[in-house]
This record gives structure tokens, C-alpha cells and sequence, in this order.
């Protein structure tokens, strides 16, 4: 396993790392002992970045996580979670009051006193300015008080992270999640990169599959392409299907072969698929399949598709 510099954290980072949403049941029912023994199949195939929120099954993937990591070594992972996004009627909430008293229940549920990152979660579904003059300094004052390490924002639309790193005071951002835009067919979060890396802010990407698009599965009913990225997508899975390739392998390594892109995240909750992930992003790649298949995605490359706000969303491509 490979292993970078999370910005100037000072976290050194396996390539490949943990999502745990899944481990809330968030994309199918999981069984919990299953689940857990895939936290240690990551922990001992390398695997040292595990990413988790209380959203995520409503509580139960930190809950699950928490008691997978019960007799795990500390010093043997970096955690993050997030605060701002809970679920329910209340889904957002950015206050103070809230992120602090939140964060409380996240270290209780994940049976730990300290989080190596503490992220504001989907900023693209808040006030900006809330996240500059609340949200962030709450943050600062747990990392005073050292209750956590680093500080970081999530989201989808790169418009809203790009925003934040702008107007927040040097070095507070420490770190950006972004998903859906470092993968064969969109690699826009490319046109963040210069400015996280004259910052020093640590990028983690997320689903190098495009939350299903590229797997054989398919995008789940919710997913918000349209039908014309679906449609591109599909075709270079078939492709690889009609070769006898796994278009997931492909996928995985090309996320993680970016050297500014610290990590990239992966979710599971079964023991071998996570095996084959970190396989997969230990093997060679097929260089002359990732020019084929760049090649089918053509057409669609860097279309996307946005949420949040109004003033928080990206432009749509085309």
C-alpha cells in the first residue's frame, strides 16, 4: 500500500481508504459482524483512513464503526467524521451549538475522545457565510481544546469548495472531500487542484465509481446523472464486460494514480470485496484499456450534475 501526505496535516495517508457509509446500511441491508470484520480486513491490508458521518444510516455506520474499532489500537488509524448533516426533519444544521453537541455523540458512538479530521459535511446545503463566521471557528475551538486534529469541508459542487478555501483565513481548511470528479469519466476536480496545492489543503476523493455509474450493478434509482451520462457510462461497462474485465479494477486504480489526490475512499461492507479493492489498487495498470475506455467516455467526459443551494451549485456541462 502507498502512502502520501494528507496537505500539511502531517497525516501520512493510504492511497486507497475507508468509506463507511456503507457500514450504515445506506445502499443495502448489511449484517453488523460482517461489517465489522471488513473495518479489519481494511486496517490489516493497509488500509490507515477511515471516513464515516452521523448521516450515514442515521447514526448506525458510526455506531457499527465505533464497535469495530473497539480493540484496535488507536495509533493504527486516522478517523474523520463529519457535523452539519444529521438526517431527518433537521437535516442541515451548521450552528455552533449543534456541530459542537453533535460531535459529543459522534465520539460516543465511535467509542473514541479524539478525531484526527473534523469535517463540515455537504456545505453545498448551507449559508457560506454561516460556514466562515460559525460553523469553522466552532470547529476551532475543538481543535484548541484538542478534541480534534484538522479541519476540513466536503461537497459536491467544486463551485462550493472552491468558495470556501477562497474566503476562509489561510491554513483554517485544512483538507477538501470531494466526490463524483476524479474518475474515468469526470476528472474536473483536476481544476481545484492548483489552488488546494499552493495551500497546502489535503484532497480526499470519493466514489471513483460515480456512485455506481461505473459498475456492472448500475447507478441506483436515486442517482442524479442524466440519462446521457448513464447511457456513456453503461457502454464502457459493457465494453469491459465483453473482454472479461472488471471495469471497478480500472476504475479504482485510475482514482488513486493522481499524486496530488492524497486518498481516495472507498465503501463496502463485505470483507472480500475490500480484498479486491486493495488488489486492485496494488496491481499494474492496463494502460492500453484505460486509453480504450477514455476513449468510450469521450463523449461524456466531465458532464456532470450538481445540488445544493442555488448560489452553491456548479454550472451544468454541457
Amino acid at each position: 500500500m502507498e502512502y502520501r501526505d494528507l496537505g500539511r496535516t502531517g497525516l501520512k495517508v493510504s492511497t486507497l481508504s475507508f468509506g463507511a457509509s456503507s457500514l450504515g446500511s445506506v445502499f443495502r441491508p448489511t449484517d453488523d459482524h460482517e461489517a465489522i470484520r471488513t473495518v479489519h480486513t481494511a486496517l490489516d491490508l493497509g488500509i490507515n483512513f477511515i471516513d464515516v458521518s452521523p448521516y450515514y444510516g442515521m447514526t448506525k455506520a458510526e455506531a457499527v464503526l465505533g464497535r469495530a474499532l473497539r480493540e484496535v489500537p488507536r495509533d493504527h488509524y486516522h478517523l474523520a467524521t463529519k457535523v452539519g448533516q444529521y438526517g431527518g426533519p433537521d437535516s442541515f444544521d451548521f450552528s455552533a451549538k449543534r456541530v459542537t453537541a453533535e460531535f459529543d455523540q459522534s465520539c460516543v458512538r465511535l467509542g473514541v475522545d479524539y478525531i484526527d479530521l473534523l469535517q463540515c459535511h455537504d456545505i453545498e446545503f448551507a449559508d457560506l457565510n454561516q460556514i466562515i463566521d460559525e460553523t469553522l471557528p466552532a470547529l476551532v475551538k475543538l481543535r484548541e481544546a484538542g478534541r480534534i486534529g484538522h479541519i476540513g469541508i466536503t461537497g459536491l459542487p467544486l463551485k462550493v469548495l472552491a468558495m470556501g478555501l477562497e474566503r476562509a483565513a489561510p491554513g483554517l481548511i485544512e483538507t477538501v472531500l470531494s466526490f463524483c470528479h476524479y474518475e474515468l469519466n469526470d476528472t474536473s476536480l483536476e481544476t481545484l487542484l492548483p489552488s488546494c496545492h499552493e495551500k497546502g489543503v489535503g484532497v480526499i476523493n470519493a466514489s471513483p465509481t460515480g456512485m455506481g455509474l461505473l459498475t456492472e450493478r448500475g447507478a441506483p434509482g436515486w442517482h442524479p446523472a442524466s440519462p446521457v451520462i448513464m447511457a456513456g457510462c453503461r457502454q464502457a461497462v459493457e465494453y469491459c464486460q465483453s473482454i472479461g474485465e472488471d471495469i471497478v479494477k480500472l476504475a479504482v486504480q485510475f482514482s488513486i494514480s493522481h499524486p496530488d489526490i492524497a486518498t481516495t475512499l472507498v465503501g463496502t461492507a463485505n470483507p472480500d470485496n475490500i480484498r479486491k479493492n486493495v488488489a486492485y489498487a496494488e496491481a499494474p495498470i492496463d494502460h492500453e484499456l484505460l486509453s480504450k475506455l477514455r476513449e468510450i467516455l469521450h463523449p461524456i467526459h466531465n458532464h456532470n450534475f450538481t445540488r445544493g443551494r442555488p448560489e452553491n451549485r456548479d454550472p451544468i456541462f454541457p
